[in-house]
Formats: structure tokens, sequence, C-alpha cells
């Protein structure tokens, strides 16, 4: 799939967000890329780049402190080419990019991986 059209299920997956949760959104920016970084896998101790469908990179809510200073947007970031791989149908991928992006979004007000799979289940 072009990375337009994927943007665009991004897109569509962000609208079905909940409003009282995107309301407490701020300062987050919201990318696709094909793939993670060997950064990205050491940092989180992942052998193999297929298994990360996305990942946040930023503070939680709740560790962050009327002290710090301005910083740069929380990014969430959707490996577009991991999530098509776990995909067979459009309908398919356009469940998992709602999924994978609620998820880092839980990260995002706090939540851990496990506290994110017994609310949700796993991604």
């Amino acid at each position: 799939m072009e990375q337009k059209k994927f943007e665009e299920l991004v897109d569509k997956a962000y609208q079905k967000i909940p409003e009282k949760f995107k309301q407490k959104i701020e300062n987050m920016v919201i990318t696709v890329e094909d793939y993670p970084t060997h950064e990205d896998l050491e940092h989180l101790k992942i052998r193999g780049s297929s298994i990360l469908l996305g990942l946040y990179r930023g503070t939680p809510l709740p560790q962050r402190s009327v002290w710090q200073v301005a910083r740069l947007p929380d990014k969430i970031v959707l490996f577009q080419k991991n999530i098509e791989r776990n995909c067979r149908n459009e309908k398919e991928l356009e469940e998992k990019v709602y999924e994978v992006l609620q998820h880092e979004i839980a990260h995002y007000f706090g939540l851990s991986d496990k506290e994110i799979y017994e609310l949700m289940g796993p991604s």
C-alpha cells in the first residue's frame, strides 16, 4: 500500500479515538515509518524488526513535571510494513492500525504494556 493511503488509515483511526482522550493529548505528532530503527530495537531489547508495530517516543503524562522546560513534541510512530505483514486484507489492516494507535496513545497516558494487555488484550 502506498504510504499516503496508509496515512489516511491512521487519520481515520485517530478520528475513532474517544474525544475525552483526544482533548487531553497535547504536543503530539503521529508519523508513519516503514520499519523501526536498529536503535529502537536495541533500546527495547527486541530481536527481529517485524515484531514492533508501533512506538511511543516521549514522556508519559504521569511522569511530567511543572518544572520541565519546553520540550519537543511526543511522537507516535506506526511501522507500516510490519503492520501490513500482520494483515490479510484492508479491513484487518484498518483494525490493526486502530489497535496499534490505541496502544501507543495508552503509553502517552502512562500505561505500561502489562496494563494495556490487561485492559485491551495484546496488540
